[in-house]
């Protein structure tokens, strides 16, 4: 699906849009969801070394990436699911940001899941493919390897919540 027909309002919609405040919170709070995305949206205001290092992900996986400020109203529908980072347990306030927009989305219907970059939730879980996690990480984001190579947090878990309302 090329960038243009994600965006087109016209087709109908069954996408997979994982909100990563920054690259990296892509593969570090979503690593398990990577393969089934369709769109990644990044802050709009991402400086240009990281939207390139970002864009090193099409190398991987066959997916979309948009440096946005908000959330293109035609993406708000029932059919997409959304992962946002989570608006409680984050502590970053660009996350914290991005995360009351997912909250706001998922109290109008929806499907919002929340991720944790912080590894500090409740609801964090083992990461099964750390090996992998890592290496995709350095291969994407060698200018944020320090974040990793010492807080191994970041490559050993990983956590999803779902809200009720």
């Amino acid at each position: 699906m090329s960038e243009n027909n994600v965006l087109d309002s016209s087709e109908p919609h069954a996408l997979t849009i994982i909100i990563a405040p920054h690259p990296d919170d892509e593969i570090i709070g979503c690593y398990k969801y990577l393969k089934e995305a369709n769109l990644i949206i990044y802050d709009g205001d991402t400086p240009l070394e990281r939207r390139e290092e970002a864009l090193n992900l099409k190398n991987h996986f066959e997916v979309n990436q948009l440096f946005l400020k908000s959330i293109p109203p035609n993406l708000y529908d029932t059919k997409n699911k959304f992962f946002f980072p989570d608006p409680i347990y984050e502590i970053h306030p660009l996350h914290r940001s991005w995360g009351f927009v997912g909250e706001q989305m998922a109290r109008i219907g929806l499907d919002v899941t929340f991720y944790n970059t912080m590894m500090n939730a409740p609801y964090i879980h083992e990461v099964k493919d750390t090996k992998g996690k890592e290496l995709l990480l350095d291969k994407i984001y060698p200018s944020q390897k320090s974040l990793w190579e010492y807080e191994k947090k970041y490559i050993l878990f990983e956590g999803y919540n779902k809200w009720l309302f």
